[in-house]
């Protein structure tokens, strides 16, 4: 027998226009926005490879492996790269953009990560976006991981092309994202000769075909339970309040932190200063000779359901992430993980 979900009728493309302009008001942008038919990567990669070629200099900011990620499709598409590079455990800060432009005027194009669920710190973009606007770079901001946990404004921050994904503090799916994009940054992709085309990467197609065409035909078949997926998280969001949901997250953010503290079991706050701490997720160093790995394992056997995951790559030894984010953005889901986190470490 076929699935009932997958009898509904095709989803149309006044529909699918309704839902990217319900994810316009999300984030309070008269930007075109593009809703992507795949995870966050498809926009993020596509943003860049459809905006730098061989004459872009490019400012790239890291301050966790998303940012290493963005430099190698920048210098893949044959732009001059030069990374910023913070530790971890902190953020950048605008007055270190301004110093890189000092050391290098000819940048025309900044990339950046808002929050870096994976680090557990968010960068203070509003203040950099001032930076950037006045240098007049083209700015280009990953906030997959902060939309829903923390403001997101491409209109009043000055970004050109900001990538959101729905999967983190937003609480839903996973297999759709989105793309606001500038009239600069238009007018950027449509000059360089290297912009994908006729390519699931390509932005310009969806504005050729799609927007320039009133958003009458849509290029292929959407993903149409994913989409409805979306609609129905983002009107969620909108019932509750946009500064509800970015409060429970805050709230569960600190929470953890002090929550932390108060264990007294040498866990500590990876990032260093509340300040630049990013709402969506906590990170926690692990007391010295402790595997942050073998510990989450540990504490998910007894409840598999906890948000708790090991830090990646060489932190997995290391760092433990609360990820409070979605319907985990709760009081309870902070004092369940962190006595899970307490118990398994007893046990250890």
């Amino acid at each position: 027998m076929t699935h009932p979900l997958l009898d509904l009728a095709p989803l149309s493309a006044a529909h699918f226009a309704s839902i990217e302009d319900r994810v316009a008001r999300l984030l309070s942008t008269e930007q075109d926005v593009l809703i992507t038919q795949g995870e966050a990567l498809l926009p993020l990669e596509g943003a860049i490879r459809g905006a730098a070629g061989p004459g872009t200099t490019a400012l790239n900011v890291i301050t966790g492996p998303y940012g290493q990620t963005f430099g190698d499709w920048l210098r893949d598409c044959g732009a001059t790269v030069y990374d910023l590079a913070v530790p971890f455990h902190t953020a950048v800060t605008a007055a270190q953009i301004q110093e890189a432009f000092a050391e290098h005027p000819e940048i025309d194009f900044v990339s950046l990560v808002h929050a870096e669920a994976a680090t557990g710190n968010t960068n203070p973009v509003p203040e950099i976006g001032e930076v950037v606007r006045a240098h007049g770079a083209l700015f280009y901001l990953d906030a997959v991981a902060s939309i829903g946990a923390e403001p997101v404004l491409p209109d009043a921050w000055g970004v050109d092309l900001c990538v959101i994904g729905a999967q983190k503090a937003m609480g839903g799916p996973a297999g759709v994202s989105a793309v606001s994009v500038s009239s600069r940054a238009w007018a950027r992709m449509a000059a360089n000769p290297q912009a994908p085309r006729r390519s699931y990467l390509s932005l310009l197609d969806w504005k050729e075909r799609w927007i320039d065409g009133g958003r009458r035909a849509l290029l292929h078949a959407p993903a149409q339970l994913e989409m409805l997926a979306l609609e129905a998280c983002v009107v969620r969001i909108e019932e509750e309040g946009l500064d509800t949901v970015m409060s429970r997250h805050a709230a569960a953010a600190a929470a953890t932190r002090e929550g932390v503290r108060a264990l007294g079991t040498g866990f500590e706050p990876y990032v260093y200063e509340a300040s630049a701490a990013a709402p969506v997720a906590t990170t926690l160093r692990t007391p010295e000779g402790v595997d942050a790995s073998g510990l989450v394992a540990r504490a998910l056997a007894a409840d598999p359901s906890l948000p708790l995951a090991a830090g990646g790559g060489a932190l997995a030894k290391e760092m433990i992430r609360v990820n409070h984010y979605g319907p985990a953005a709760t009081l309870d889901a902070v004092q369940s993980s962190l006595s899970a986190l307490r118990t398994a470490l007893t046990e250890a």
